[in-house]
């Protein structure tokens, strides 16, 4: 069965949040954006490509940092409202230099930084 983006369900922007997960360690890495076109750019480059909701453009990760993420397999949500990137990443995800996005825990009402940023 041939994928088509426009079965995706997208937002009233023509947005689909897409997760971008470790593909080899199960990592949460970060989440962002993708329109039909980006998901098409993605399946046929292989290299994850989002749309900046800030700069109103395409973001192929790791343009100008070097902090690639080569698609490995895209999966899609029971609702088609939600993707899923498995994703070899190079360096850090966040634009922060940490590996992930998701480096603040919540544990006993207090924030708790548990990711620190990469050296390099």
């Amino acid at each position: 069965m041939s994928f088509d983006p426009a079965t995706l369900t997208y937002d009233a922007r023509g947005l689909i949040p897409a997760i971008a997960q470790d593909a080899e360690s199960g990592e949460v890495l970060m989440l962002a954006w993708m329109n039909a076109e980006a998901v098409a750019r993605t399946l046929e480059t292989g290299r994850v490509t989002y749309w900046s909701r800030s700069r109103q453009s395409f973001w192929v990760k790791g343009e100008t940092s070097g902090h690639v993420q080569d698609l490995v397999e895209m999966r899609v949500d029971c609702d088609r409202d939600c993707l899923l990137v498995l994703v070899r990443q190079t360096g850090p995800a966040c634009h922060t230099n940490r590996r992930s996005c998701f480096y603040t825990a919540l544990r006993d009402g207090e924030e708790v930084e548990i990711l620190s940023p990469m050296a390099g």
